[in-house]
C-alpha cells in the first residue's frame, strides 16, 4: 500500500522569520532594497512604540529615523541565536527613547488636551490607527503618562505590542518574572489613576495582562 501525502503547514511566525532573515542577507550583502524592505515592515511598529513611549509626535518620528540608521549602521552585530530581529529593533528603539527622554523633559500630556486635539496628524507616515483614540482609550492614554518609566515601557510592550513577558524581559534586559511583576504594578496604577481621576467606570478600560 503506497504512503499518503500528508501536507505539512508552515507556522506564520516561522516564514515570517525567515523571511527577514533573507532581508538581512541581502543587506549584508549591499542591496539597498533589501533597506527598504526592512524598514517597511518594521517601520510602523517602531514609530507606534517610541509614540507610546515618549507621547509626543515630533520626538517620535526622529527616535524612528535614529533607530533605523543605528539599526542598519550595525546590522553586521545582530545575531539570530540570540534574539528575534524584531527584539532586537524593539531594544534598540527602547534605549532611543531613553535617551530622547534623558535629553528633553516630557510633560505628560493633559486630559483636556488629549479630548481637545488628535493625538497623531492625519498626513504623519507612519501613524496607526490604534493612535487615533476614542475617549475612553484617551483617558487611559493620560493616566499611562503619569507611570514611572519601567511601569510605562512595561504596560506599553504588553498592552500596546501585545509581547509575552518572555519578549519584554529581552528587551528591556529584565528576567521575564521581573516583567510580569511590573505588569502587574501598572495595571493596578493605572486602574487606580482612573478611578481616582473618571470614576470606577472608567477603569473597565484596561483588560487584565
Amino acid at each position: 500500500m503506497s504512503e499518503s501525502f500528508v501536507p505539512v503547514t508552515i507556522p506564520p511566525a516561522y516564514r515570517e522569520a525567515s523571511t527577514i532573515e533573507l532581508l538581512i542577507g541581502r543587506c549584508l550583502s549591499g542591496e539597498e532594497e533589501a533597506y527598504v524592505e526592512v524598514y517597511n515592515h518594521y517601520a510602523r511598529p517602531i514609530y507606534r512604540l517610541c509614540y507610546s513611549i515618549l507621547q509626543h509626535r515630533e520626538d517620535a518620528e526622529e527616535v524612528t529615523q535614529d533607530t533605523f540608521e543605528y539599526a542598519f549602521r550595525r546590522i553586521d552585530n545582530y545575531n539570530a541565536s540570540r534574539s528575534a530581529f524584531k527584539t532586537w529593533l524593539y531594544q534598540i528603539a527602547m534605549s532611543r527613547c531613553r535617551n530622547k527622554r534623558r535629553r528633553k523633559w516630557l510633560p505628560t500630556i493633559a486630559l483636556s488636551q488629549l479630548l481637545r486635539d488628535r493625538l497623531v496628524d492625519d498626513n504623519v507616515v507612519h501613524s496607526d490607527d490604534k493612535l487615533h483614540l476614542d475617549e475612553r482609550q484617551q483617558m487611559v492614554w493620560a493616566a499611562l503618562g503619569q507611570l514611572s518609566t519601567k511601569l510605562r515601557e512595561t504596560a506599553v510592550l504588553r498592552y500596546y505590542e501585545s509581547l509575552t513577558y518572555s519578549e519584554i524581559g529581552k528587551i528591556l534586559a529584565i528576567p521575564p518574572k521581573t516583567a510580569e511583576s511590573r505588569m502587574r504594578l501598572a495595571h493596578k496604577a493605572l486602574a487606580q489613576l482612573l478611578e481616582e481621576d473618571f470614576g470606577q467606570s472608567e477603569s473597565g478600560g484596561l483588560h487584565n495582562a
